[in-house]
């Protein structure tokens, strides 16, 4: 399936979470969500890698070592899933270093973990310093 703005692919991303909390709500663990995202977004046709090794980069390109993403779909968006009661500032912290050293424009980070789902998308450009 191809996307052809990022926004529609994080809009499927979004609402396919949205139907999986409804179902399963919270309470279970982190990769179940994971298995159930991967699981529902292959079947609508979308490529999705679980635990993908991503290349983080120093600023000159240099290699510094591989992170997992939870999800990388379409090779274009970083989801970072939790089953936490609430978001902190670290794990805002956490996506957006994910996607300034591996060079990755646009994440998703989503909290299953709480009695109402948190989708929040994050972006990173070259422009930043």
């Amino acid at each position: 399936m191809k996307f052809t703005h990022i926004n529609l692919l994080c809009d499927l991303v979004r609402e396919t979470s949205f139907a999986i909390h409804r179902f399963h709500r919270h309470g279970h663990l982190e990769k179940i969500y994971e298995n159930a995202l991967a699981n529902r977004l292959r079947k609508q046709g979308v490529e999705v890698s679980q635990q993908y090794p991503v290349k983080v980069l120093d600023e000159d390109g240099t290699l510094l070592g591989d992170f997992y993403a939870d999800l990388l779909v379409e090779n274009q968006l970083v989801v970072e899933l939790k089953a936490i009661r609430a978001v902190t500032e670290d794990h805002v912290a956490q996506v957006l270093g994910y996607l300034r050293s591996s060079r990755t424009e646009t994440g998703l980070l989503i909290n299953f973990g709480s009695p109402i789902l948190h989708v929040k998308k994050y972006l990173m450009s070259d422009s930043l310093g």
